[in-house]
């Protein structure tokens, strides 16, 4: 299988950025395996957008969308539950 790159929007970095220290790493770490694999088990296909995904990481919510003709996954939300 072919390596994404993972890109994420201002508003994902900073929402990110303000997580608590071991909170960040279990969501970055989930992140990274989006490079692998960005459709994992447990992924949810976010009906209202045409190319939105969610993956669940504990009470976060990490949503991206997956652009496969350019290998890129783009990250623009990660917050709790009322990311959506």
């Amino acid at each position: 299988m072919s390596q994404y790159r993972v890109e994420f929007s201002t508003l994902a970095a900073k929402q990110i950025r303000k997580l608590d220290p071991p909170v960040r790493r279990k969501v970055l770490l989930a992140i990274a395996e989006l490079e692998t694999n960005p459709r994992p088990d447990g992924v949810k296909k976010l009906s209202a957008e045409s190319n939105a995904w969610r993956i669940r990481i504990g009470d976060y919510r990490v949503l991206y969308e997956i652009h496969d003709g350019e290998l890129v996954v783009i990250i623009f939300r990660a917050a709790r539950r009322e990311a959506y």
